[in-house]
């Protein structure tokens, strides 16, 4: 075999991890939902508690494994701006948990699946990055659907959810735009950050922290493994898979999660929520296939 053929075979090789390493990702983060509705009591800030302590200590171990004693001077280096992004992810925590207790999984994955559309604008108005036309489409398309899911909850006595949805897809978009102004270093602290400033407000706002066994399992799983071990395949993933792809195939996420609770729970969406989802998820399909279109396959094709 030929140089260049080797090359492009180890390329198309590292394309294919990446993309099962993004859609393990999202199958990852996809059952979070069926976590929270498996709890036996746990309320929202308990679980916010302890998931986010998992969150601390796992990255933390993670910290030490990649950096031995150098730790504190890595996160020294992430700065300022690695408390703002951890703040704005602690914050999308806290939305995202509130928004399952009191809406549909289906209705929260739904919305949140807007984040990456959000994530385009916010970073035109405050990084200068260029949006697409076939972004500011899509964009408008999923703020119908949204507007159709919001209404719909709202007629349902669904609209706390809604709104803390709606937080959380802000929150993750400010996260994701400050880890753009910052890719010239490691930003895992962030997620440490994240950890360390949502785990005592959740302590300090909880009524108690006493939770059964199972509801502290359930939320050390849900942060040690799905928040924190998606995010390192995710991150991992792209690396070799192009960006215009990895709103496609972190879909699995928004298609698992309310496929899980229908299955164990028998959770059905309302009808606004189906209509509202499937317009979301057509402008962020849409977006991802126009970006794929501009975009060199890992093999060299044209």
């Amino acid at each position: 075999m030929s140089q260049v053929g080797l090359a492009l075979g180890q390329q198309d090789a590292a394309w294919r991890r990446g993309v099962v390493m993004v859609m393990a990702a999202g199958a990852l983060w996809s059952l979070a939902g069926l976590l929270v509705r498996s709890m036996e009591a746990a309320g929202a800030w308990q679980i916010l508690f302890v998931r986010s302590t998992a969150v601390a200590v796992t990255v933390l171990a993670v910290l030490l494994w990649r950096y031995r004693g150098d730790v504190l001077g890595k996160i020294r280096d992430a700065g300022g701006l690695a408390v703002l992004a951890g703040a704005l992810l602690g914050a999308g925590f806290c939305g995202f948990i509130f928004s399952l207790m009191h809406t549909t999984v289906a209705n929260a994955v739904l919305m949140l699946s807007v984040s990456p559309l959000l994530t385009a604008v916010l970073g035109w108005l405050l990084l200068g990055e260029r949006v697409r036309r076939a972004t500011w489409l899509a964009m408008a398309v999923a703020l119908v659907g949204v507007a159709v899911m919001v209404g719909g909850g709202i007629a349902a006595g669904a609209w706390f959810g809604n709104l803390m949805a709606l937080v959380a897809v802000a929150s993750f978009s400010g996260f994701a735009v400050a880890l753009r102004r910052g890719r010239g270093g490691d930003m895992l602290p962030a997620v440490l950050w994240a950890g360390l400033l949502s785990a005592p407000l959740a302590a300090a706002m909880a009524p108690d922290l006493s939770m059964t066994l199972r509801d502290v399992t359930l939320s050390a799983i849900m942060g040690g493994a799905l928040i924190t071990g998606g995010m390192m395949l995710f991150t991992a993933g792209s690396r070799t898979v192009p960006g215009a792809e990895l709103a496609l195939l972190a879909l699995t996420e928004v298609v698992l999660g309310p496929l899980w609770v229908w299955l164990a729970y028998a959770e059905m969406p309302p009808v606004e929520t189906l209509l509202g989802g499937a317009l979301v998820l057509a402008a962020i399909i849409g977006r991802a296939l126009s970006g794929m279109r501009r975009t060199t396959p890992p093999f060299g094709a044209v």
